[in-house]
């Protein structure tokens, strides 16, 4: 079998393109339900944020580095595994929040502000963790990321699209409320669509490496949303908010995490199949732990 590392995707920079406008696309269409006072209510809840994004920025990448010293993958998915540790919190969490009866303003605050501090905090703790690994420092110091490039491609594909749709919402509430919902469901079918198709065109080279990560991504997720659960549970929150906390650290933005894959790292096999596995199945384990805790009322105090 060929070496993983060796896989060249059936992935060309048109699709890469395709994938950017899409990630815009989803970023615009959440954005149009977001709000200034999304961000206020941050002062009225500061405990439970804090916690939460100390569970996703901090401790995720922390335990994540654990698991690769333990465990030591292929250098590749090794550095896969860190690269999506690092990125913001995922397109659905705020679905999943609201199926899950957990603290919807909560989980759109800690989307939004992962997402905008995300140029900054993603690089730092890529090159941090990546770093502190001589497997993985390989691989970062023959990339020589740019963090300007990263900082760059974050901003146009995720801040502005934010930014441009909160401020429709602001200036033009009518015409939000109308785009809102079948903007939002047209963009995830779109999403979707678009990484069935890239599975699809891979499919003999997905099937044929999945098996070599996809016990240690079930268990480097199973992981991130442990995480946030004992987190919320040590800081002594509320169910409400613990529930929240949970699937913003378990849903990573996987389609961010190969966009950067494949724009600075060349599309490293390992890499891409555990990004790839990691957006397939956060959205099973994520459904899944959001309709067995959604069945129950959570204490809110």
């Amino acid at each position: 079998m060929t070496d993983i590392d060796d896989i060249v995707l059936n992935f060309s920079p048109a699709s890469l393109t395709l994938l950017n406008a899409i990630l815009c696309l989803v970023m615009f269409a959440i954005a149009l339900d977001l709000r200034v006072d999304d961000f206020r209510a941050i002062s009225r809840n500061p405990k439970a944020f804090v916690v939460g994004m100390i569970s996703q920025f901090i401790a995720l990448p922390a335990l994540t580095y654990v698991l690769v010293v333990l465990i030591e993958p292929r250098p590749s998915i090794a550095l896969g595994l860190i690269l999506v540790a690092a990125c913001p919190g995922g397109n659905i969490s705020n679905f999943l929040t609201h199926r899950a009866k957990g603290n919807l303003a909560l989980s759109v605050s800690m989307t939004a502000v992962s997402t905008v501090i995300c140029p900054i905090a993603t690089p730092l703790n890529i090159a941090f963790w990546g770093s502190l690994y001589p497997p993985t420092r390989e691989i970062l110091r023959a990339t020589e990321i740019d963090p300007v490039s990263v900082l760059y491609t974050v901003l146009l594909l995720l801040i502005l699209p934010m930014a441009l749709g909160m401020l429709l919402n602001a200036r033009r509430p009518d015409i939000a409320a109308r785009l809102r919902r079948p903007l939002q469901i047209v963009s995830m079918v779109i999403f979707i669509g678009f990484v069935a198709a890239a599975l699809a065109a891979n499919w003999s080279f997905f099937l044929g490496y999945v098996g070599q990560v996809a016990v240690l991504i079930v268990l480097h997720n199973g992981i991130a949303l442990g995480t946030g659960f004992t987190l919320a549970t040590l800081a002594r929150l509320s169910d409400y908010d613990r529930r929240s906390i949970t699937i913003e650290t378990g849903i990573q933005n996987s389609g961010l995490g190969l966009i950067l894959i494949f724009a600075f790292f060349g599309g490293l096999g390992g890499m891409t199949v555990a990004a790839a596995f990691w957006g397939i199945w956060h959205a099973v384990s994520g459904l899944a732990f959001a309709s067995w805790v959604g069945r129950t009322e959570p204490a809110r105090a």
